[in-house]
């Protein structure tokens, strides 16, 4: 498999197996990164191990930085931490985007459905509480949580188009055909072969021979 096409270009198809595979890389990455944050320390004057900032790398946090509310709270970190939650969260972005839009591809749907799918939803979900506690934001609140839930059912769950879109060849079409072993065509009937007249010069006493085909 390219790697590189795979995690970060944004161009063809990919199945439900390898969105769920890159979703799965994504969490194990940010468990690393996570582990690395927290033994990021300064001693403290014991000689014991002070332990930075928990960091969250959950996509979910890509919302908070459209909040001027997180803001003071993230200039307020230790600057190595938050340079490692920048860099993580930046690639865990990229990733998601390449990998999603691929798999929209192969629903034969434009990558530019990730707006309503992750971005409204998410946008919503952040700045909710800032939201009048009307019934017309019960409204909203249903709407995007549907959107999101669409989403969810559209890129993990539902099986992509079968053979050719405009985006480019099935991702499971040479999946298929490998599996399965080559085998000759089957022979078809000859019913010619199975009951041939033998010229008489070449035949027994008799006249006539019943000769099996191959």
């Amino acid at each position: 498999m390219d790697w590189i096409w795979y995690l970060f270009r944004f161009d063809g198809r990919i199945n439900r197996a390898l969105l769920w595979q890159a979703l799965l890389i994504v969490a194990l990455l940010a468990g690393l990164l996570e582990v690395i944050g927290q033994i990021i320390h300064l001693p403290n004057a014991d000689g014991s191990l002070k332990l930075s900032l928990k960091l969250d790398f959950g996509l979910g946090d890509l919302f908070k930085l459209a909040d001027p509310r997180e803001h003071p709270s993230l200039a307020s970190t230790d600057r190595a931490p938050l340079i490692l939650r920048a860099f993580g969260m930046s690639l865990f972005l990229w990733v998601y985007l390449a990998t999603a839009i691929k798999r929209l591809h192969d629903r034969d749907r434009s990558g530019w459905w990730l707006v309503p799918f992750f971005l409204v939803p998410g946008l919503f979900n952040q700045f909710s509480d800032l939201l009048p506690d009307t019934s017309v934001m019960l409204f909203f609140n249903l709407a995007a949580s549907m959107l999101w839930l669409w989403g969810l059912v559209e890129m993990l769950c539902v099986p992509g188009t079968v053979g050719d879109n405009r985006f480019g060849p099935d991702p499971l079409a040479g999946i298929a055909y490998e599996s399965t072993p080559a085998s000759p065509p089957a022979k078809s009937w000859d019913q010619g072969r199975e009951i041939e007249i033998v010229p008489p010069s070449a035949s027994p006493p008799g006249g006539m021979h019943v000769k099996r085909g191959a």
